[in-house]
């Protein structure tokens, strides 16, 4: 979150009108049994000389970054980001869950190669405020508030509520919604991959975690254009890169 204090354990909540079926108390109940200690360790954000590895490299003062941990990206996976965004020099990247990241990638895109963020989120209240934090950076993005509503077709839980999504997206960031709405809610980000152009770049957060290794199976599946693999980490990132002869 924007604060830098640290964060709580549980995600703010969601849309207040959604009920849990008793399937999703099973899925909910069942991986938070199994995952527990991947909860524990991802409290840890990473070392604090990391930390400050990152924001010297990005031109930013030592204290622009909140504590990392629990439900923001860690630092290893902030770095990762900052590699690709040099390298490949994305023209739009579209991040799902704003916060920390939005930062680093806002700040990435202004040093290497002037790309656009846009970031969407499903608290209000959140988004203005991470929004007003980058602009204290004069880091400038599209930060949009994009309520949850019945997940696509074929996944469970929630998924944003997106409008006027680019038809070419270079890199789509995966941090959210949170697993407590249902261990496989990131899966619907797929209705976004014909957007991906040739070349392009899927990135999901926490990739560690029993739902979104189910997740990545079902992907692979189901896009078989894709060439997937995961990069560890605290908490792990499955990427995905379009097109057969792409690389990362």
């Amino acid at each position: 979150m924007t604060s830098r204090e640290a964060t709580a354990i549980l995600p703010m909540s969601s849309n207040a009108e959604w009920r849990r079926g008793w399937r999703d108390w099973v899925w909910l109940l069942g991986m938070g049994a199994i995952q527990w200690p991947w909860l524990l360790k991802s409290l840890w954000g990473g070392r604090r000389r990391d930390k400050v590895r990152l924001l010297r490299r990005l031109e930013l003062p030592d204290d622009a970054l909140p504590h990392l941990g629990s439900w923001k990206a860690d630092v290893g996976f902030l770095h990762f980001l900052v590699d690709h965004i040099e390298l490949h020099r994305p023209a739009l990247v579209m991040e799902l869950g704003c916060g920390a990241s939005s930062l680093v990638v806002g700040r990435a895109l202004q040093l290497f190669g002037g790309g656009r963020l846009i970031s969407h989120d499903q608290h209000a209240e959140f988004v203005h405020a991470t929004r007003a934090w980058l602009l204290s950076h004069d880091i400038h993005a599209e930060m949009h508030h994009s309520p949850l509503v019945p997940a696509v077709a074929g996944w469970p839980g929630l998924w944003y509520e997106l409008h006027d999504v680019p038809d070419h997206i270079d890199l789509l960031v995966i941090d959210g919604p949170p697993w407590t709405l249902h261990p496989l809610v990131r899966g619907s980000a797929a209705c976004l991959f014909d957007r991906l152009r040739p070349g392009g770049v899927v990135m999901l957060d926490d990739a560690a975690r029993p739902g979104e290794r189910l997740i990545a199976r079902r992907w692979a599946r189901a896009w078989p254009k894709f060439r997937w693999y995961t990069r560890g980490g605290i908490k792990g990132t499955l990427i995905g890169v379009k097109g057969r002869h792409a690389s990362l």
